[in-house]
């Protein structure tokens, strides 16, 4: 079964929220988080400074998945983060691996 790199983009006000529910929604799996730059944000979400610079602070979640799991996580944010403009794209992966 191939696995997915889930990408999901945030605002630093609910990165805390989203890290809780993703570390109780797939417990097993090691994931990585990423202060970010957003671009093509809505500028209802940007702040004056933001708007300005033509970009703002996020934060990216990278998590590596089965397709169960990723749908199961897609099904959480879904419901848990409707309203907050959290953005999301999956690709399956070629390859991945542990260096020992």
């Amino acid at each position: 079964m191939p696995k997915h790199c889930l990408s999901l983009i945030c605002s630093p006000e609910i990165v805390e929220k989203l890290l809780d529910a993703l570390l109780t929604a797939v417990p097993d799996q090691v994931f990585t988080s990423t202060p970010t730059f957003s671009h093509g944000t809505p500028h209802g979400r940007l702040s004056g400074a933001e708007q300005v610079m033509g970009r703002g602070a996020a934060v990216q979640i990278q998590l590596i998945l089965d397709q169960e799991q990723l749908s199961s996580t897609l099904e959480m944010v879904r419901l848990r983060f409707k309203g907050t403009g959290l953005c999301f794209w999956a690709s399956e992966l070629s390859v991945e691996g542990v260096v020992e």
